[in-house]
């Protein structure tokens, strides 16, 4: 399978260029030697993201069907709306949920919190500087849960206009993600968004309600939804407590 080497964001093909094209059972539609921030967010506005491991080319993917999250479908089950309950209304656990208080802790949790079936990680200390980097222009979030002072769980992802790209979760207790997950989709659904990106199917994705969709649906309805105004940074970064959502 010949894979295109490209060298400059723009050159990355575009939803028209990727939809006429041959049919790419491996859903890679690029390859190059760099990542940086204007590489992951014109890659995003795209429909593709990078997924590649240590030592590889950047591997440029865009899946057919790609997996997402109606927010209106998200399946919050009794156990962790219980959980979310006596975590937001008890004093005795300690709980906050937050919105970009941590950005280069929560990514890096990610990279280090071992996986099951995962043999070491995809997020590269360049891949991890493109992402930060996208943060501090207000086009990376992280949503974070802390026992304490102490960060046990989180995610993080890209936001471009009304559209989130999931990108990576991690947990030190149990339902921490689950969490976090429930938090932003509340605080998405209060800004009217629709949908979360989510990448790759998956039973645990589909547990939570996640659905796959054509890749040409997924162009469609994303590119509508990055036109929006994005969130106000600082509205977020004011959010003190998303738990506050299931007093």
């Amino acid at each position: 399978m010949h894979i295109p080497y490209i060298t400059t964001p723009q050159d990355l093909p575009s939803h028209t260029t990727i939809l006429s094209g041959a049919p790419n059972f491996q859903n890679i539609f690029g390859a190059s030697t760099e990542i940086s921030a204007d590489w992951v967010k014109t890659a995003y506005q795209r429909g593709l993201f990078p997924w590649y491991s240590a030592g590889e080319p950047v591997l440029w993917h865009s899946p057919n069907p790609r997996m997402v999250l109606p927010l209106d479908h998200f399946n919050c089950s009794p156990s962790l709306r219980k959980r979310l309950k006596q975590w937001a209304r008890s004093p005795k656990y300690d709980m906050r949920v937050t919105l970009n208080h941590d950005f280069e802790q929560v990514i890096a949790a990610c990279a280090q919190t071992p996986r099951n079936g995962q043999d070491g990680t995809w997020i590269t200390p360049e891949l991890t500087q493109a992402y930060v980097d996208l943060h501090h222009q207000h086009h990376a979030v992280s949503v974070e849960v802390w026992q304490g002072e102490q960060l046990v769980a989180g995610l993080y992802g890209v936001l471009i206009g009304h559209m989130f790209f999931g990108e990576s979760m991690f947990t030190h207790i149990t339902d921490g993600s689950k969490v976090a997950l429930a938090c932003w989709v509340k605080y998405l659904q209060q800004e009217q968004f629709k949908i979360i990106d989510c990448q790759q199917e998956t039973e645990h994705l589909t547990r939570l309600g996640g659905a796959p969709i054509s890749r040409a649906q997924f162009f469609r309805e994303s590119a509508q939804l990055m036109q929006h105004a994005s969130i106000d940074w600082a509205k977020m970064a004011a959010q003190d407590n998303l738990l506050n959502f299931y007093l």
